[in-house]
């Protein structure tokens, strides 16, 4: 196989213990072994990548370490037979990224069971602005739907409604028909959030019990939560009887402290929502949906397009909580129109 030169963030660590992160020229004959070899046009900055950026050990283990949990791009070679070299394919979750060189760079070696073909009706550019958030969003309003979240039931919750997750959730929810209540701790970005589908805008102290309550004034059909911690134990309390909370983060923290009262009296149901092993069955429903019926008409004011160069300094901005929506790394002379 051809050795090719490529660019990468790689993120090392020195001598005294701490982490710097730095473009580097790597060959792919040092990539890990795998079936797929895929030219990556498009990446995108998730929370996942940018703690493994500053050397958290329970994203990433080893260092040196190229994150990017999300790749878009062509096959530039493979040893099995259902992809072909110049394919359209996504990789995303798994070990990609984490400790698995990932999209940040232009190049990954990956096995041909974490490949999915691009669904026709979707561009490498378009799978990446969804990337591995837009995609758990999609899983999070397709549970709710499954297990019987209507519009009619009444509104429904998005919480941290301005990240990735939080804001495709609200245009796929209100591209749903759904009323939906967007809660963000960012002010400033009311109009975002209406353009995106909200209806409705909490902050993030009125989204958080501060009383201790069992339970609370039943106000949610349903909720999309992103954060957990305090934001999604009030979510829980405040569900209607019947209703469901999906659960698919931990920014705000890990801890869940509530009683069970909104379960044996209310019958809410908690869902979890994970992302990285789900199988590839489900990952090909839920892509050809967010390529056919639920794609969504405003996609690409929902991403910022930036450089490998501009990456270092985006993941500084999300660490600091002052992204919002999605951030987009396109690699090198890759066409805009891909």
């Amino acid at each position: 196989m051809e050795t090719r030169t490529f660019d990468a963030l790689q993120v090392e660590e020195t001598p005294d213990n701490k982490f710097i992160r730095k473009i580097v020229t790597r060959i792919t004959a040092d990539l890990p072994a795998g079936e797929v070899l895929v030219r990556v046009h498009y990446s995108s900055l998730n929370h996942k990548d940018a703690l493994s950026a500053i050397g958290n050990r329970g994203v990433t283990r080893r260092y040196p370490h190229t994150p990017g949990i999300d790749a878009a791009g062509v096959v530039a070679e493979s040893t099995h037979a259902g992809f072909q070299p110049g394919s359209e394919v996504i990789v995303h979750c798994y070990d990609l990224g984490m400790n698995t060189p990932g999209g940040f760079g232009e190049y990954i070696r990956v096995p041909a069971a974490w490949v999915l073909p691009c669904p026709q009706g979707m561009t490498t550019k378009e799978s990446m602005i969804y990337g591995t958030a837009g995609f758990t969003a999609a899983l999070s309003v397709e549970r709710l739907l499954n297990y019987g979240v209507k519009p009619e039931q009444g509104r429904v919750l998005v919480s941290g409604a301005t990240g990735g997750v939080g804001s495709v959730a609200v245009a796929l929810l209100a591209r749903q028909g759904f009323s939906v209540t967007a809660g963000s701790g960012k002010a400033d970005q009311h109009d975002y959030l209406k353009n995106l589908g909200a209806d409705h805008i909490i902050s993030r102290e009125d989204a958080v019990d501060t009383k201790n309550r069992a339970l609370m004034k039943e106000q949610w059909a349903g909720v999309v939560d992103t954060v957990g911690g305090p934001i999604l134990a009030t979510a829980l309390k405040s569900t209607k009887y019947g209703g469901a909370v999906t659960c698919c983060g931990n920014v705000a923290s890990p801890n869940l402290e509530l009683t069970v009262y909104p379960f044996i009296l209310r019958g809410v149901a908690l869902l979890g929502i994970d992302a990285a092993e789900c199988s590839m069955e489900i990952r090909k429903q839920v892509w050809e949906k967010l390529a056919g019926p639920w794609k969504i008409d405003t996609l690409e004011g929902l991403a910022r397009i930036i450089t490998l160069a501009e990456l270092d300094h985006n993941i500084e901005l999300m660490l600091q909580g002052r992204l919002k929506g999605r951030v987009v790394l396109r690699h090198g002379a890759v066409s805009e129109s891909l």
